[in-house]
């Protein structure tokens, strides 16, 4: 993996990992390898490929977390799986301290399809990339500006099996306000036409490493 991390910034081009770790066990269980397409003070943007080998969790018997009923999703035993992402790639975007990114995702031919508001803890950056804990409830927003709540059933479930405290969920609760102020005021990063940008050509894809789930010595994002 390429890039410095801590206090300097990526250069446009560098692959790293983009993680997520457990509520439970705290251990990295999605990895995702990505470009770097800009870093500064202000914004982390980020590109995945394509066709980019990724880790996601399953459960232990190898069912996909989303076809397990709810009751059972998150008591069960799980694992981890590599898998390709299939599909347009997916740009991401994150400002520090924030406790959400907005990612943008197109159809076939480049077609805008939506920003998507990923609910997260303010993520930790390392060496190699960044980690984050996902927080269960998302926002889709249209190109009509329109939005709606997404994974509020999962965000309720998450409480009932204790992966979320009370003073923790009405901390994601006020996150997602902020972030729909965001969107109703047409702030940054939607305002900032995203929506047209076009990856380079020359970015070849990049790979996922075979100590993906190390644990490196945190520093300020």
């Amino acid at each position: 993996m390429t890039g410095t991390g801590g206090n300097q910034h990526w250069a446009p081009g560098d692959h790293i990992l983009w993680r997520y770790r457990g509520h439970a066990s705290g251990d990295p269980h999605i990895c995702r390898p990505v470009t770097v397409v800009q870093d500064t003070d202000d914004l982390l943007a980020v590109w995945m490929a394509p066709g980019t080998e990724c880790v996601r969790p399953v459960l232990a018997d190898g069912t996909p977390v989303h076809r397990e009923p709810l009751a059972t999703r998150y008591t069960k035993p799980r694992t981890t799986e590599r898998s390709q992402w299939f599909g347009m790639g997916v740009l991401k975007l994150a400002r520090p301290g924030e406790p959400w990114s907005v990612w943008l995702f197109w159809d076939r031919g480049w077609r805008f399809k939506n920003w998507y508001v990923n609910l997260e803890s303010p993520r930790t950056r390392w060496a190699g990339g960044v980690d984050s804990v996902d927080h269960f409830l998302d926002i889709a927003v249209e190109p009509d500006r329109s939005w709606r709540w997404l994974d509020e059933d999962e965000f309720a479930q998450a409480q009932r099996d204790g992966l979320m405290n009370a003073d923790e969920a009405l901390r994601v609760q006020q996150a997602g306000r902020a972030a729909v102020a965001t969107v109703e005021s047409w702030g940054a990063p939607f305002s900032d036409g995203w929506e047209n940008w076009r990856p380079d050509a020359r970015w070849p894809v990049p790979e996922l490493p075979k100590d993906w789930d190390s644990a490196p010595a945190h520093m300020p994002a």
